[in-house]
């Protein structure tokens, strides 16, 4: 073989070796959005489900017309270390009709002298039932300003679907607990 020949041979290898690289970097970047979409479809380690004001009409027609059955919800709320913050629901637990919306309220205090931007994390238990619970409005959706000493009700309107009770791994669960914990926004540019 000749010089040239063994030459362009180590191109090609070079440029595959660098475009594979590259398909990884690419990779590693979209495996956050790919796997929060993957949990968001799935139910998968109890992400819940975003509804519309139509899906949720729509769960209620099933719910009334099906007889849903009552399930408990227990609400729980946690705060990062570094946030300054009681956080903590209203009620701790409810009894709800499946398939029928229902609002909770969580209470937060800003206990600092400062602002304080955080952001909520959640997860529903046991994971089975994260694909069946449905959030139409929450302040999870959006990061929360709470000024020095300030205190909030923060709502959150929701309803377990009826199709819960056709799953044989999630129908005879009586109880889901919806927790949230706070964390510091991140701030731009850090």
């Amino acid at each position: 073989m000749t010089n040239s020949a063994i030459s362009n041979k180590n191109a090609r290898v070079g440029l595959i070796a660098f475009l594979g690289a590259l398909a990884m970097l690419g990779l590693g970047f979209a495996a956050v959005p790919l796997y929060q979409l993957f949990c968001q479809v799935t139910g998968f380690g109890g992400t819940t489900q975003r509804a519309s004001a139509q899906q949720a009409d729509l769960a209620e027609r099933m719910a009334a017309s099906a007889g849903a059955k009552q399930i408990s919800i227990r609400f729980d709320g946690n705060i990062a270390s570094d946030v300054p913050w009681t956080f903590r629901a209203e009620q701790p637990t409810d009894t709800v009709q499946i398939g029928v919306r229902d609002m909770a309220f969580y209470i937060a205090k800003n206990n600092s002298d400062v602002p304080i931007t955080g952001t909520a994390t959640f997860n529903v238990e046991p994971e089975q039932t994260g694909k069946y619970f449905n959030k139409i409005q929450c302040f999870c959706f959006t990061e929360q300003t709470l000024q020095p000493g300030e205190e909030v009700r923060m709502p959150v309107l929701y309803y377990v679907d009826p199709a819960i009770m056709q799953d044989e791994n999630a129908k005879n669960v009586e109880q889901i607990t919806l927790s949230y914990t706070f964390h510091k926004a991140i701030e731009p540019g850090s």
